[in-house]
C-alpha cells in the first residue's frame, strides 16, 4: 500500500513501517541462506546486502539467530499455506500423503536447514521473549498442520495427530544435515563404496513418517 511505502531503510518510526523493514531483513537472510551456510552469515553481512550499518539491522532483531528464528517462522507458515494443494486431497492413501509430506520439504531446504538449527543455535543468544513468541507462533502451526492431518488420515486421532507433528520435527533436525552435507562429505562420499552412507531426504523422511504413522494407528 502506497501510505506504508517508505525510502529504503529510512528509520521506520510507525508500526506497519517496522514490519516492512523486517520482512526485508528476512527477504534478505533468506537469499544469503540460499548462497552461503547459516554459520557464514552475520548481522554485518546482513546490513551490508541491504545497505545499511549493522546497527540499523539490530534495531529489528536482536541476533543474527532472532533473524533465523523470524525467517523461520515465516517460511513455515507458507509452507502450511501451500500444503493443501501440495497434499493429496481426501479421500486418500495415507501412505501417499506422508509421501507429499516428505516432498513437500525436500522442495524447501532453506526452511530444512533452519529447522535443523533450531535447538543447536537458532533459541541461543536470543532472549526468553524472543523464543517464547516463535513457540507461540508454532503452537499456531502445529494445529494447523494437525488439522491438515486428520483432514487426510480420519483414523488418525486428535493426539496422535501431534505427537505425529511433534516426532516429525524431531526427525527432521536429525535427519536434514545428513542430506545436505558439506563438499568434503560430497566428495569423500562419490566413492562407490560408500554409496550406501548417501541420504536421500525426500525418501528417508516419507519411510519414516509413514513408519511412525502405521505405529501410531496400530496403537490406536
Amino acid at each position: 500500500m502506497d501510505d506504508v511505502e517508505v525510502p529504503a531503510f529510512q528509520r521506520a518510526r510507525r508500526p506497519e513501517h517496522r514490519e516492512l523493514r523486517r520482512q526485508e531483513i528476512l527477504v534478505a537472510a533468506e537469499a544469503l541462506l540460499a548462497e552461503m551456510p547459516a554459520e557464514e552469515i552475520s548481522l554485518r553481512e546482513l546490513g551490508r546486502r541491504l545497505g545499511v550499518s549493522k546497527t540499523h539491522v539490530v534495531r529489528y532483531f536482536e541476533s543474527r539467530e532472532g533473524v533465523f528464528l523470524g525467517l523461520l517462522d515465516r517460511l513455515q507458515v507458507s509452507w502450511l499455506e501451500a500444503l493443501a494443494d501440495e497434499w493429496p486431497a481426501p479421500p486418500c492413501e495415507p501412505d501417499l500423503v506422508m509421501r507429499a509430506w516428505a516432498d513437500s520439504l525436500a522442495a524447501r531446504p532453506i526452511l530444512c536447514r533452519l529447522w535443523s538449527l533450531l535447538p543447536s543455535v537458532l533459541e541461543r543468544n536470543v532472549s526468553a521473549d524472543t523464543v517464547r513468541a516463535y513457540k507461540l507462533a508454532e503452537l499456531e502451526h502445529r494445529a494447523r498442520l494437525v488439522e491438515l492431518l486428520r483432514d487426510r488420515v480420519p483414523a488418525l486421532g486428535a493426539d496422535d495427530a501431534i505427537t505425529l507433528s511433534k516426532y516429525a520435527v524431531v526427525s527432521l533436525v536429525g535427519l536434514w544435515p545428513f542430506s545436505d552435507p558439506t563438499p568434503t562429505v560430497v566428495e569423500a562420499t562419490a566413492d562407490p563404496r560408500l554409496a550406501g552412507s548417501r541420504v536421500d531426504f525426500a525418501a528417508m523422511y516419507a519411510d519414516i513418517l509413514q513408519a511412525m504413522l502405521a505405529g501410531l494407528l496400530a496403537r490406536a
